[in-house]
């Protein structure tokens, strides 16, 4: 498993997360978002909507009639009802059940860093963990570690 630690800085998830999720879907992925608040979900629902204007990220809400044709499905749990090996953890916060994904993208803040770095420590003796840190700098996702 891959777990990718995302470092948005001051840019809320909602401006930083389409990003990612234009390139998962243009490289044949499906992803599964992740946020536990509602608010959140409604806000990257939001986004994913108008952040490129001439393109379409095609996306859902799960518990719809068709969550398992949508190549971005937004979520409160990790079930992904998409088929998603791809998951985004949006609000910072790490679930065990993410272990069942190939690759994991966890998203914080300035104010998530304690959090993510507990998160980062609990796989120190994982081999079959690999980990990566990206930090948002003008713009554009730097690999860190």
């Amino acid at each position: 498993m891959r777990v990718g630690f995302y470092l948005c800085g001051t840019q809320p998830v909602e401006r930083v997360l389409p990003l990612i999720a234009r390139a998962a879907t243009n490289g044949g992925q499906r992803l599964l978002v992740v946020a536990g608040d509602e608010a959140l979900r409604d806000t990257l629902d939001k986004a994913l909507w108008e952040a490129f204007p001439a393109e379409f990220l095609a996306h859902g809400q799960a518990g719809g009639a068709h969550d398992a044709r949508q190549p971005i499905l937004l979520s409160a749990s990790c079930e992904a009802a998409n088929g998603a090996m791809l998951l985004a953890l949006a609000d910072g916060q790490w679930r065990e059940e993410a272990e069942g994904f190939e690759r994991v993208l966890l998203f914080f803040d300035d104010d998530g860093r304690a959090a993510a770095r507990t998160t980062w420590k609990q796989f120190d003796n994982r081999e079959d963990v690999e980990r990566e840190f990206y930090e948002l700098d003008g713009g554009k996702w730097v690999k860190r570690a």
